[in-house]
């Protein structure tokens, strides 16, 4: 089966928005606060290893790094562009490490990761049950995961202002809350607790809309987008059927519906979950043997 999104498109939309990221990214900087108090329920335990998945240009990264400046803190992301704007958030003084690599695919050893930290990264993401088994292969038992991504609010308006230009998907599919809290319990993940936001943007007009979402690399990537510019006749329609949602400030929304998780990895013996169902781990060891006794 094809898969839903396109993961080249992905990594050439945030290549392509490095420089611009950091400015525009006004909203997933607010995210990424909130999400950082949730590493509170840590209290006083120090991480020795940290992991930011999704990092961009490590705004996230820079802040854990200050406050566990022993700890190694990785930025990892798919855009080495990215890493590349990352580096100018590590001075001499909080140095951490950059890789580039596919949340997917995590090049990190078992039982590795203290915590794992992921800002508005997995809504670029098909199988989270998958996505979701590799951060609890890497995180040592007990460690905590912190994520945020996009709810199916987002864009909402975008997404009924396009559909009046044609019957192509212009807005990317968000995951539901429940779908989310799910794929982290068939994961194997441990007390999942989950909230959500929903911020309002707005904006002069349609095109100011178009160019933020360019700036910050949210372009749609699902493999059934159209593959070739959107014409004046159906931007056109799209930004009339945008035109009656203006609001009393003379301004046009933009709903963004943010989803927050986190979980702990289950402590050392608990069975590996597969697919939701615990499959029984019993060491060759703890396996009492009968021996017939010789005549």
């Amino acid at each position: 089966m094809p898969s839903l999104f396109d993961p080249k498109h992905v990594r050439r939309a945030f290549s392509r928005a490095a420089s611009s990221y950091q400015a525009a990214a006004v909203l997933q900087q607010e995210v990424a606060k909130r999400l950082l108090e949730s590493l509170d329920y840590l209290e006083d335990k120090q991480p020795g290893v940290v992991l930011d998945i999704g990092s961009g240009p490590a705004y996230s990264t820079a802040v854990m790094k200050k406050r566990w400046p022993k700890a190694q803190v990785i930025a990892l992301d798919l855009a080495m562009p990215m890493l590349v704007e990352a580096k100018k958030q590590a001075g001499w003084w909080r140095p951490f490490s950059r890789v580039c690599a596919d949340a997917r695919a995590l090049p990190l050893a078992d039982n590795s990761v203290d915590v794992i930290f992921s800002n508005l990264c997995l809504q670029w993401v098909e199988d989270l049950p998958a996505v979701f088994a590799g951060f609890r292969r890497v995180l040592k038992p007990g460690g905590l995961l912190v994520c945020s991504t996009f709810g199916p609010d987002t864009l909402v308006e975008l997404r009924e202002a396009f559909a009046h230009a044609d019957d192509t998907a212009h807005v990317s599919n968000f995951v539901q809350i429940a779908q989310f809290g799910d794929a982290l319990m068939m994961a194997g993940f441990r007390n999942p607790v989950l909230d959500r936001d929903l911020f309002t943007l707005t904006y002069d007009d349609l095109p100011a809309l178009m160019r933020e979402l360019k700036a910050i690399g949210a372009t749609n990537a699902m493999h059934n987008r159209r593959h070739t510019l959107t014409g004046r006749s159906r931007f056109a329609a799209a930004r009339d059927a945008y035109e009656p949602m203006r609001r009393a400030d003379g301004k046009l929304p933009s709903s963004w519906e943010v989803i927050y998780a986190q979980a702990w990895a289950p402590e050392p013996g608990a069975p590996i979950r597969e697919q939701g169902h615990d499959i029984a781990a019993v060491p060759l060891s703890a396996i009492p043997i009968r021996r017939k006794p010789r005549e």
